[in-house]
């Protein structure tokens, strides 16, 4: 659908727009562009054209038609190979290679132990990630890489910041190794938010305002605003985790402090309530394998985990109003947990806000970090694409993965 006209944009930042879209797969016609950025088919005509002929695109042969003549298709030159993409959890990472657009080639699973530390995890993906591109049909040169990681990143530093449970990662510069040892860009992110990024785009009922939540052994979220992924004046936005609530009591959270939303909705704190009461529990892969097999307490306690985080996405849907809440992680492929998250929502919430809210499971599953992070690298490979300047600079509280926010959210383990 259309969007709606936008003031007129200065040429450069308007041909830098371009080129994001393009390269990215979200545009490949001058229609489609048109579209995207809710402006003149005219203007996007005449600014294709002297990017054409400043060699900034190229055309490469005719797109889809929907009715009518046949557009010319259009990219970026150069853009014909392969993005890496790694989401890496506590005990294993999703290894990802994508072709431009966002489409995933081929994908593999690589047990690991993150407490080992920053190199030999990274060694251990980086390997991966080149015997993967290597079995493409064409050997697949890989133009950058993206990584995910379960703690808050800076994006700026390209490192995680004062991480739970992963000794010597906090201050690594993660962005720096993974180039030396592929020769390509780099982009690093929380993946909560690269969980929110694949999710928000990757639905075929779309809405601007998008809030995604990643329940596994902890809780993260990400939100995107007006399709940009939203990261806050500290670059913490989304950090529901250790958000207190009555439920936790004085229960002590990972975070040093207590009563943390972590400490009643998430799959440790499930671990941790089942093991009081004697079951042989020990991680979130346990627990969901007791609440498929219809265990009455473990059903219970993961019914009750639900209508906890239900109850917190409460003050983010009254206070946000968003279009959508996607429920991704572990935990949310369990129907009471997911079941029990709607009703709270539905009770809690005001009408005007759940009127046309989508409350949905994910649509990406286990792929939608790798698509997440794979679509802010597309953003970031595009030459210039977010110069800053003083008529164009992005908000450093937005999407762009060169904008100098600080700190992403703490996502789950």
């Amino acid at each position: 659908m259309p969007q709606p006209t936008r003031p007129r944009a200065a040429a450069p930042r308007l041909e830098r727009e371009i080129l994001v879209l393009v390269s990215s797969g979200r545009a490949r016609s001058r229609k489609e562009i048109a579209e995207s950025l809710g402006i003149a088919p005219s203007t996007v005509s005449q600014r294709v054209q002297a990017m054409l002929a400043a060699g900034a695109l190229e055309e490469t042969g005719e797109g889809e038609s929907s009715g009518g003549r046949r557009p010319r298709a259009l990219r970026v030159p150069g853009s014909t190979g392969y993005l890496g993409v790694v989401d890496v959890g506590g005990t294993h990472a999703r290894l990802g290679i994508l072709r431009h657009g966002g489409e995933l080639a081929t994908t593999t699973e690589v047990a690991l132990d993150i407490a080992d530390g920053p190199e030999p995890v990274l060694t251990q993906v980086t390997a991966g990630l080149r015997e993967l591109a290597g079995a493409t049909p064409d050997g697949g040169r890989l133009l950058g890489v993206g990584i995910s990681l379960p703690g808050p990143v800076d994006v700026a530093q390209r490192a995680l910041d004062s991480p739970s449970r992963m000794p010597g990662w906090s201050g690594f510069d993660v962005g720096s190794w993974l180039e030396d040892a592929l020769d390509v860009p780099a982009v690093v992110e929380n993946d909560a938010n690269a969980m929110a990024v694949g999710e928000h785009f990757g639905h075929a009922r779309r809405t601007r305002h998008s809030v995604s939540v990643k329940a596994g052994s902890a809780i993260g979220a990400g939100i995107l605003v007006d399709d940009r992924l939203y990261r806050g004046a500290g670059g913490a936005a989304g950090d529901i985790t250790h958000t207190r609530i009555p439920a936790g009591g004085d229960t002590p959270c990972t975070c040093g402090n207590r009563g943390c939303l972590e400490t009643v909705a998430s799959g440790a704190a499930l671990v941790r309530l089942l093991s009081e009461q004697g079951y042989d529990v020990a991680g979130t892969a346990d627990v969901l394998a007791l609440v498929r097999d219809a265990e009455p307490v473990a059903t219970t306690l993961t019914r009750t985990a639900g209508r906890h985080l239900g109850a917190a996405l409460c003050t983010v849907v009254n206070f946000f109003n968003p279009g959508a809440v996607y429920l991704g992680g572990a935990l949310s492929t369990l129907e009471p947990f997911v079941s029990a998250i709607r009703s709270q929502i539905y009770e809690g919430a005001h009408p005007l806000m759940t009127r046309d809210l989508v409350i949905a499971p994910s649509g990406l599953g286990a792929d939608a970090n790798l698509v997440g992070v794979g679509r802010l690298l597309e953003d970031a490979l595009v030459p210039h694409a977010f110069a800053t300047t003083p008529s164009s600079a992005p908000s450093p509280t937005a999407s762009s993965t060169t904008a100098s926010s600080t700190t992403a959210s703490e996502g789950p383990r």
